[in-house]
């Protein structure tokens, strides 16, 4: 079985390679960036007559809310014509996409958490890339795994938690917006997720019927505040944090005010155990 793993530098891509040895019977394809360029359909024809791909994550996506706001014909290429070019090329191959969305497709107006049939309303330009970039594979063909997540964090890349432990080396005190409620997802953990679907594929244990959207994210919710305070605890670092509006915090792209994700289909299809988020922040 050939797992194809765009974006293999990224905070994903690293993850599913820190994972990839415990699952000795898939051959990953890790593909960079430069090994890989998503937005070149023709790249994409030539890695994929090259590996021959059964399933194909796409870990590769533009994820600078801010800088969107400013760059949205870079995340536009990224996030809807990279995601057009794979769903078409595996289309073209056989293969099975399995591509990671977001929570930002979603407006943050609920107060009760998002089912995969809730209407999307993206507030900024990486939501609605991310929702068009899901359209382009719906449009394309039907075997797809469009998993959404939301606030994704790990020792790899950058992320919330690395933005932390840094700026708590660097300061003695701290404000962290904390009227935005949501759920942080340990990177690792979305990674054997992500393992865990392709082996429920390849052994059969679903069928083409479960094909489709899917929510994932860690298990509970709670503010950034809250997740900067539990990372602190977590670390054993002291510092004066102290928790703000979002109004006190202007960014350039709007942030959803609630985004917790309902992980019923997911669980139920997949037979999943959810780690909560607390204790998945604990790994190492």
């Amino acid at each position: 079985m050939v797992v194809l793993v765009t974006g293999a530098n990224g905070q994903l891509g690293q993850a599913i390679q820190s994972i990839s040895d415990k699952h000795p019977k898939i051959d990953f394809k890790f593909c960079t960036s430069s090994d890989l360029d998503i937005t070149s359909k023709e790249n994409c024809q030539l890695v994929f007559t090259k590996f021959k791909p059964n399933y194909c994550i796409n870990a590769a996506a533009y994820t600078a809310v801010d800088k969107a706001e400013s760059e949205p014909d870079k995340a536009q290429l990224i996030n809807i014509i990279g995601a057009k070019n794979l769903a078409e090329v595996c289309k073209e191959f056989s293969a099975t996409l399995l591509h990671v969305s977001t929570d930002f497709v979603f407006d943050g107006s609920k107060t009760t958490p998002y089912l995969e049939t809730d209407i999307p309303n993206p507030i900024g330009v990486y939501g609605k890339t991310k929702l068009d970039g899901e359209k382009a594979i719906q449009e394309t063909f039907d075997n797809y795994f469009i998993i959404r997540t939301s606030w994704v964090y790990s020792q790899f890349g950058n992320n919330f938690m690395k933005t932390m432990l840094r700026l708590a080396s660097e300061r003695d005190s701290l404000s962290v917006v904390s009227d935005q409620i949501g759920t942080p997802t340990h990177a690792v953990d979305l990674a054997e997720v992500l393992i865990k679907i392709i082996s429920s594929c390849h052994s059969e244990l679903v069928s083409e019927s479960h094909f489709g959207i899917y929510n994932y994210s860690n298990k509970g919710q709670c503010s950034w505040y809250d997740f900067a305070k539990k990372i602190f605890e977590v670390n054993n670092i002291s510092i004066n944090l102290q928790p703000i509006p979002t109004t006190s915090f202007p960014t350039p792209a709007k942030r959803p005010a609630y985004s917790v994700l309902d992980k019923s289909k997911i669980k139920n299809v997949f037979g999943l155990e959810i780690n909560n988020w607390e204790e998945s922040l604990k790994k190492k």
